[in-house]
């Protein structure tokens, strides 16, 4: 079995407050509690800044130092990618390997939107990454919502062309789960079997619940998933 964490829309930024939360003690309590915790790899999912200034990667990155399992990153809407690949260029990624499993990330972000769109050069991509993997199993992960999220959310916000992306997925038998954050909400839904997991900000959340939190993920050799939110 191996262990994937999954953090996601930290939003740090220069000044401390970012959407009226502190979200540099926030993200430093978060990350003390992943430190106690056995794991293979940290996964963030997104916004890792909130106005992509290089600063805010920077002090992102000092923030991180207690992680001493890899860790991997993708931009999200409020991200800035020069300044992203500047600092964490050694932590961005196409694919994990943690054991037979796979994680696979798909480019969600659209220039200038907050809403998300699958391209048909990346599902193109994806289709071919999908082919060639050598895992038994895999997880996907992107920035947007997949599918509505049945709350107070504006899923207008979310991913523009599920449909297409999930016309590329159907033809793969090894997809077990699909993560995602943006929304700033836990919540689990199924579709044909198959797991989508949304990941809870570690700087507040837009539903009425009160804490910050993380995702841990046990990804089982037999190609089962389990998980829990890990509040705080």
């Amino acid at each position: 079995m191996k262990k994937l964490i999954q953090i996601s829309d930290c939003h740090i930024d220069d000044d401390k407050l970012a959407m009226g939360a502190d979200t540099q003690l926030n993200l430093e309590r978060i990350i003390a509690e992943i430190a106690k915790l056995s794991f293979d790899a940290l996964l963030i999912t997104g916004d890792l800044t909130h106005n992509g200034t290089l600063s805010a990667y920077q002090r992102l990155k000092e923030l991180l130092t207690p992680i001493k399992q890899p860790v991997y990153v993708f931009g999200g809407n409020h991200d800035q990618s020069e300044h992203l690949s500047d600092v964490f260029a050694d932590n961005l990624f196409d694919t994990i390997t943690l054991g037979n499993w796979t994680v696979v990330d798909i480019d969600s972000v659209q220039p200038d939107k907050t809403s998300g769109r699958v391209t048909q050069a990346a599902l193109n991509t994806l289709d071919k990454q999908l082919d060639n993997t050598h895992s038994e199993y895999v997880m996907l992960a992107l920035h947007h919502p997949v599918v509505s999220m049945n709350s107070s959310w504006d899923d207008s916000l979310s991913l523009e062309n599920p449909q297409e992306l999930f016309q590329t997925l159907d033809k793969h038998s090894k997809i077990r789960s699909i993560i995602f954050g943006h929304a700033h909400e836990a919540a689990e839904f199924t579709r044909d079997k198959l797991d989508i997991i949304s990941c809870p900000s570690t700087a507040l959340q837009f539903t009425h619940e009160p804490r910050i939190g993380f995702n841990i993920y046990n990804l089982h050799t037999n190609g089962t998933l389990d998980w829990q939110t890990q509040w705080i």
